[in-house]
């Protein structure tokens, strides 16, 4: 009777597999822009019944995470993703959510202290519950492709600065397909949006922090004060219904208060506070010359 052979602790990855991680890149970025674009489809479909777009969009940030985790394990052969750490989760994602909204907050109270609001009139609940579920999904797919992806893997091949400049660029490159997208918009958005998200990833280098911060940015933004968001032709029902008037420099015009002036000024504190903690801390990395930085 033969003995069966004893299965080693962790069997080897297959040729084919070894081969699919060289292309991880690609591989990785063009899944989940699938997935993000997949998540924007199905939110429009749902967004006009606020009790289904509220479950439904939760459901699409939970599925956005397990699919990006499967993606690490399989195409990059990573049993520890190291970037949604279970640890610490909660706690980081309630921090981001209150730097978030705190920042929106702040920036709509500073345009109406410059004479820049115009009217303000009582929305709908639905809007506010609609909208927690359309952010979370569209913070936790953004986050994953240009903070997981993008910006994770460039920055073993680049460093830290480089891969900050890439992809903060090409996160307001993004938004320059929105309707009422201007230059000045989408650079600022990458300024503002994309720079801050990427500080707070390189200061916890994990992405619960950017992804609490990018919700309740987004939130604060159509849930509550229900103002444009980042050029779109679709006016945004939240729980109040402000309408901006002045010069763009202070209001962001028909892109959005995200163009404003008061924005960049506003999210360039927290940036620099997280990229001074990411230095003290060592964890900005330099450009790789041969081999990539562990992921």
């Amino acid at each position: 009777m033969e003995h069966p052979a004893s299965a080693s602790p962790e069997a080897a990855p297959s040729a084919g597999r070894l081969r699919l991680r060289q292309f991880r890149f690609p591989v990785l970025l063009v899944a989940m822009f699938g997935v993000m674009t997949a998540i924007a489809g199905i939110n429009q479909v749902v967004s006009p019944v606020p009790i289904l777009a509220l479950p439904v969009g939760v459901g699409l940030a939970v599925a956005a995470v397990a699919c990006y985790r499967w993606l690490c394990r399989t195409v990059e052969l990573r049993p520890d993703i190291a970037e949604l750490p279970k640890a610490g989760s909660r706690s980081q994602l309630w921090r981001g959510t209150l730097l978030g909204f705190g920042l929106f907050a702040g920036l709509m109270v500073l345009i109406a202290m410059f004479g820049g609001w115009q009217e303000v009139s009582w929305g709908s609940v639905g809007g506010l519950v609609g909208a927690v579920g359309m952010m979370s999904s569209v913070a936790v797919a953004e986050e994953l492709l240009f903070r997981g992806v993008l910006f994770r893997i460039m920055e073993g091949r680049i460093g830290t600065a480089g891969a900050l400049a890439v992809s903060t660029l090409l996160f307001g490159a993004l938004h320059l397909v929105n309707p009422n997208a201007t230059l000045w918009g989408a650079l600022s958005i990458a300024l503002t949006g994309g720079f801050l998200m990427t500080a707070a990833y390189v200061a916890t280098r994990a992405l619960w922090l950017p992804i609490g911060l990018h919700f309740a940015w987004n939130f604060t933004q159509s849930g509550i004060f229900g103002v444009t968001i980042s050029g779109a032709d679709v006016p945004s029902h939240g729980l109040l219904n402000v309408t901006l008037s002045g010069p763009s420099v202070l209001t962001g015009g028909t892109f959005g208060p995200e163009a404003s002036l008061l924005a960049l000024l506003l999210c360039l504190v927290p940036t620099v506070l997280l990229l001074r903690r990411a230095a003290r801390n060592g964890q900005i990395r330099p450009r790789s010359r041969r081999t990539e930085h562990p992921a």
